[in-house]
């Protein structure tokens, strides 16, 4: 069931009337939405599914709590920044980026930092490209939580401000604000890394590895 009901009419049936099929209906609506963002947000396919597993039980568990007249998908991605920001606190230790591991023949950074344009590339230019494709991965993974966070929400999951302003319950201001730190934060490091910007993908821009928010 499902094809329908929107999320809010498939939560409401689960939490009136304990319909498992409308709550396996909204894991299997976000199954591949949700497990690509903690997948990118994590590092780690192992710990995605972990925390995914863990968000929709916490769905499960806290859906009484949730507000008629409010939508599901920030609620949703919610818990699912929260759960992931507990199991990277659980596993400093074990901070891996599986940068050589892509799923769906999606490349990660390529929205971010516009590393696509490798049509008619040489090897060593598309070296370089994937050399600053790495390091930004690394350098995204390394910013403080509160910036990361918004980076990912609006760049990869291409919210809205307001959208990302509900899942971190903060001003849409605040998560402007939050973003212009995490792009200047990342350039300025680009800059102190003494790279270059690959001629293939510099667009005549000089060393600016990131792009402003539109």
């Amino acid at each position: 069931m499902g094809g329908g009901f929107s999320d809010e009419e498939l939560l409401r049936r689960c939490r009136l009337n304990g319909d498992s099929a409308a709550f396996e209906s909204l894991v299997h609506r976000y199954e591949q939405e949700l497990f690509s963002y903690l997948r990118r947000y994590l590092g780690s396919a192992e710990m995605a599914e972990d925390v995914f597993q863990a968000t929709f039980l916490q769905v499960h568990l806290k859906r009484e709590q949730f507000e008629e007249g409010r939508r599901f998908r920030p609620w949703l991605y919610t818990i699912a920044t929260n759960q992931a920001i507990d199991a990277q606190r659980r596993n400093r230790r074990h901070r891996m980026v599986s940068l050589d591991h892509r799923t769906g023949g999606e490349d990660d950074m390529g929205t971010l930092v516009e590393m696509l344009a490798g049509n008619g590339q040489t090897a060593d230019e598309q070296m370089q490209v994937e050399e600053a494709r790495d390091w930004v991965r690394s350098a995204v993974d390394d910013l403080p939580e509160s910036l990361k966070s918004a980076l990912m929400l609006v760049y990869h999951q291409g919210m809205k401000y307001r959208e990302a302003a509900d899942v971190l319950g903060i001003p849409v201001g605040t998560v402007k604000s939050r973003l212009h730190s995490a792009l200047l934060k990342l350039n300025d490091s680009w800059r102190r890394s003494g790279r270059a910007m690959p001629d293939a993908v510099s667009g005549g821009e000089g060393d600016s590895v990131m792009k402003e928010i539109p």
